[in-house]
C-alpha cells in the first residue's frame, strides 16, 4: 500500500526546477514510476512530493542532430526508443538492449532515463549506452552540466546526481553512430527478466569498445582495446575489471564464465581472429 504524498505536476522546466529546490530531499521525480512505484510500496522510498515530469515541454523528445548525436529527453519510454527511425538506423544497439528490458507492457512505460538514473547494476541500458559514449545533460536551477555516464554511476543505486537536479537528456555522440556491435545477456528465463550478467561490444576505428553489466556494484566499461590485441588478453583485461558476487541470480564463477563466452562469441561476430 502506498503511503500519502503530495503529487506536483509543473508544465515548464522553470517550475520543475523551483519545485526540485524547493522540497530538496523530500521529492522523487515520476517519469515511467515502474522502479519508483515499487520501492514506494516496499516502505523503500517515503518521499513526501512526487513530481511528474511529463507535461515538461521537451522531456518526451528524442531526436538527431547533425554533429551532435542522438538526444533522448528523459520521458522518453523504451518502446518509444524501439520504435524510432534514427535509433534504428544510427544506433541499433540501444534497440537489442531496450528490447532486453522487462516485458512489452512495462516497456510502454519504463523511460530510457529512469532505467539509468535507479543505476540498478544490472540495468539493461547501461552498457550499450557506455560503449557509444553517452553523455548525460543534467540541470538544476543553478544551470545546466553535461558528464560521461562513465561517470554517472557511484554504487549500488546510487549516482552523483543532487536532489535539485534532474536528467534533462541523455546524448549519445554522432562518431558512434553506425559502430557494429552486439549486446549479450544471461538471465533465468526466456521471457523477461534481470540479467545475470550482460555484456556490450563494439568495433570502431580500429578499436574494441566493451561494457560489462550484473558483475559489480556499477555497470563497468573497459579502457578501449586496439583490435589486433589477442582475444585471450582481451578477456583477461575483462575479468581484472569486474567483481561479481554470488547471489540469487547467479554465482560469481558463472558470471566470470559468461563475460568469457560472451567476449568470444561477440568478438567472432565482429570478425575478430581468435
Amino acid at each position: 500500500m502506498l503511503r500519502k504524498f503530495n503529487y506536483l505536476s509543473p508544465t515548464t522546466e522553470e517550475e520543475l526546477l523551483k519545485f526540485l529546490a524547493k522540497h530538496m530531499g523530500k521529492a522523487k521525480l515520476l517519469a515511467g514510476g515502474t522502479n519508483l512505484f515499487v520501492d514506494m510500496r516496499s516502505d523503500l522510498l517515503k518521499p513526501e512530493y512526487v513530481i511528474d515530469i511529463k507535461k515538461v515541454p521537451g522531456v518526451k523528445e528524442i531526436k538527431f542532430l547533425s554533429r551532435v548525436g542522438l538526444s533522448i529527453g528523459p520521458g522518453v519510454t523504451c518502446n518509444e526508443l524501439i520504435e524510432c527511425k534514427a535509433v534504428e538506423e544510427k544506433y541499433p544497439l540501444l534497440i537489442a538492449a531496450a528490447k532486453e528490458l522487462a516485458s512489452y507492457q512495462i516497456r510502454n512505460r519504463a523511460t530510457v532515463a529512469g532505467n539509468i538514473c535507479y543505476a540498478s547494476p544490472a540495468a539493461d541500458m547501461a552498457p550499450a549506452l557506455l560503449i557509444l559514449g553517452a553523455k548525460v545533460k543534467i540541470a538544476s536551477i543553478a544551470g545546466e552540466d553535461i558528464i560521461p555516464l562513465k561517470d554517472f554511476f557511484k554504487g549500488v543505486k546510487k549516482t552523483l546526481l543532487q536532489p535539485e537536479e534532474f536528467v534533462k537528456a541523455l546524448i549519445i555522440p554522432e562518431d558512434y553512430s553506425f559502430m557494429k556491435a552486439l549486446y549479450k545477456k544471461s538471465k533465468r528465463v526466456k521471457g523477461h527478466d534481470l540479467s545475470i550478467v550482460s555484456v556490450a561490444m563494439g568495433r570502431i576505428k580500429g578499436f574494441y569498445r566493451i561494457a560489462i553489466g550484473s558483475c559489480g556494484p556499477t555497470p563497468v566499461l573497459l579502457e578501449e582495446i586496439p583490435v589486433t590485441v589477442e582475444l585471450k588478453e582481451i578477456i583477461s583485461k575483462a575479468l581484472k575489471a569486474i567483481s561479481p558476487i554470488d547471489d540469487l541470480r547467479g554465482s560469481a564463477d558463472y558470471r566470470r564464465n559468461m563475460v568469457e563466452v560472451y567476449i568470444k562469441r561477440i568478438h567472432q561476430e565482429l570478425g575478430g581472429k581468435n
